[in-house]
């Protein structure tokens, strides 16, 4: 998956992680959602783990990559921000 950096299109992402911004992006205050609640939008069953923990995963991606922004208590929100690129510059 490529970096977010203005202008790229969220089709350059899988539909499972476009399904997951869409989640975010689809809250009316756009707070901070736990993958487990992310799973039961998707309609995921939440109490089998290791599928949270699939969602959890594409969620971090997404935010390590500047899609999404991941709170320090674990939870995502919708949000962009640029990330560095290999050279230690910015990614534009």
């Amino acid at each position: 998956m490529p970096p977010w950096r203005e202008g790229v299109s969220v089709s350059v992402l899988s539909l499972a992680n476009q399904r997951i911004l869409d989640v975010l992006q689809d809250r009316p205050v756009h707070e901070p959602v736990r993958a487990k609640d992310i799973a039961t939008a998707l309609g995921i069953d939440n109490a089998l783990a290791a599928k949270v923990e699939g969602v959890r995963s594409k969620a971090k991606r997404l935010a390590e990559r500047g899609w999404l922004l991941q709170e320090a208590s674990g939870a995502f929100s919708a949000g962009r921000r640029l990330v560095a690129g290999p050279a230690g510059g910015s990614s534009a």
